[in-house]
């Protein structure tokens, strides 16, 4: 099982941003039912946790992106997004896709994102 975070970029303050996060490999219906996150992790920081979605649907947002960013998930096509709204500076940060497929802990290589003028 693979995880790839894709979409990242530099943009403007108050820009958007679509990342992708694509699930390959083994893994058929266990998408389905698998829990994904996104987290970010700022130069000298600690990784937080941004945005998760479970495998009913219901999201929930760190207090710092609530009302900006949204998280939803195709099992079709095996993605989750981040949609990411009136980006500010504090957004930067590299974005990292997890989830608990098979009851596991995975994570996939990180997309940069760089909100400067």
């Amino acid at each position: 099982v693979q995880l790839q975070a894709s979409g990242g970029g530099l943009v403007q303050p108050g820009g958007s941003l679509r990342l992708s996060c694509a699930a390959s490999g083994s893994i058929s219906s266990a998408f389905d039912i698998a829990r994904f996150q996104w987290y970010r992790q700022a130069p000298g920081t600690q990784r937080e946790l941004v945005a998760t979605v479970t495998s009913g649907g219901t999201t929930n947002f760190a207090d710092s992106v609530k009302g900006r960013f949204g998280i939803s998930r195709d099992n079709a096509r095996k993605r989750v997004y981040l949609q990411m709204n009136s980006l500010k500076p504090e957004d930067t940060a590299v974005y990292y896709c997890n989830s608990d497929l098979y009851s596991r802990d995975y994570w996939g290589k990180g997309t940069l994102v760089t909100v400067s003028s």
